[in-house]
């Protein structure tokens, strides 16, 4: 047994736990079920990243908004009257009510339902009555969180002061430019809980490994062969790889793979199996009217993640977009939105179930694979194994980025206290 496994779960912190990780290995027990390591996540990841909020076209018109709860914090994400995306602290300054509990939805301005205190799209008080007259509403404006529109996938940034994102915003305002995001919308959503740690969704997310026997409505299209999703630079991958990107760069289309240093994020476009066109049981496209700019209806998939919050798939008839919040140590919600082009007609250029189904048999085939993970893994019998280097190769690029940022935030805190 590991030196881990002979000392007793509460004598270990998570940063115990984390200095004592085999590398190349799944994480420690309470990594993925403590109390204190989720904790912990979010102080140090989800409160300091930035985070998928969602699709701008999720926004569609002034007062349009969208909910979400990022630990202990409800945030709203609202279009104001000058078309700009803001986002606030879902509370309300009088009291503390939220002032919106529905997913999302659209309101001239922002009132608590409790007192009716109102703000502006923009969050500042507009109105609260009876408050005497020394009362300042200037002093009660919404608190703000930071938030930016990269060419139409929205993030959110909870810290004061939060990360640099000038890389990642150049790099995905240019990849996206031709799928035309900010002129599509949102033909179908889907909010799922699963019974799992947020570091299992993504990890399950991250290979294929499980794909051949987990997943064979998207086997269809999507290679579960790991040359056809791993690569090292922008000219080392498969030959069927190299060769996509030949023909994209001649036809202007960004395709070759991009990261950060930590793996953080990356970005790449793939070719379906067989030149085949979408995510659908067929092969063929599933929306008649392609998306933005996109040259051909075999393009393939314009892969993009970024931890810890989401992972996504541009094509070129519609795009998929997800986004995973943490909802305690073994809950994790994971939002899907399917995008089309915004003239696009239901019943016309696309039919809803052909649209969908593959994603949704393959959300629902993670879900049990990841809560089947979840309850292997609360058996004290449970003992962290090896990745595969070739297989898991994403698994190990997310473990070292979470361990790497964690261990080193953690110590950063302790030498502080």
């Amino acid at each position: 047994m590991t030196q881990i496994h002979q000392m007793t779960s509460a004598a270990l912190s998570t940063a115990d736990l984390i200095a004592a990780r085999r590398p190349g290995h799944a994480l420690p027990r309470d990594l993925y079920c403590g109390e204190q390591a989720y904790r912990d996540d979010l102080d140090q990841i989800w409160y300091r990243e930035w985070l998928f909020a969602g699709p701008s076209c999720e926004l569609p018109k002034t007062g349009s908004y969208l909910t979400m709860q990022v630990g202990d914090y409800p945030v709203i994400v609202t279009r104001g009257a000058d078309g700009r995306i803001r986002a606030f602290h879902n509370v309300c300054r009088h009291r503390g009510q939220r002032l919106c509990a529905s997913a999302n939805g659209t309101n001239p301005k922002l009132v608590c339902p409790y007192h009716q205190w109102t703000y502006d799209l923009d969050g500042k008080l507009l109105f609260a009555r009876d408050m005497g007259a020394g009362f300042d509403p200037s002093k009660y404006s919404l608190k703000p969180v930071h938030c930016i529109d990269l060419k139409g996938m929205v993030f959110i940034c909870l810290a004061q002061i939060p990360p640099a994102i000038n890389e990642l915003a150049g790099q995905l305002m240019r990849y996206a430019a031709p799928s035309g995001l900010a002129d599509a919308k949102v033909a179908f959503s889907s909010t799922i809980i699963e019974k799992g740690n947020w570091k299992l969704v993504m990890e399950n997310n991250r290979e294929c490994y499980h794909c051949g026997g987990s997943h064979p409505s998207l086997c269809r299209t999507y290679s579960d062969d790991p040359l056809m999703t791993v690569m090292e630079g922008p000219n080392a991958a498969s030959p069927e790889i190299l060769a996509h990107w030949a023909r994209c760069d001649a036809a202007g289309l960004p395709s070759r793979f991009v990261n950060a240093p930590d793996m953080q994020w990356r970005m790449a476009r793939v070719p379906l199996m067989d030149d085949q066109e979408s995510f659908t049981l067929s092969g063929k496209a599933a929306v008649a009217r392609r998306m933005g700019e996109m040259p051909w209806n075999d393009a393939g998939s314009l892969m993009f993640y970024h931890f810890p919050s989401t992972w996504n798939h541009f094509l070129p008839d519609h795009a998929i977009v997800f986004r995973i919040l943490p909802v305690s140590p073994m809950e994790t919600q994971v939002t899907t939105n399917w995008l089309v082009h915004k003239d696009a007609v239901e019943g016309v250029d696309y039919d809803l179930e052909t649209l969908t189904r593959v994603w949704l048999n393959t959300n629902d085939e993670d879900r049990q694979v990841v809560e089947e993970n979840q309850a292997g893994i609360l058996s004290p019998a449970y003992e962290p194994g090896p990745y595969s280097p070739s297989q898991e190769a994403g698994v190990i690029h997310l473990i070292d980025w979470y361990c790497g940022l964690m261990g080193s935030r953690l110590a950063q805190r302790m030498a502080a206290e």
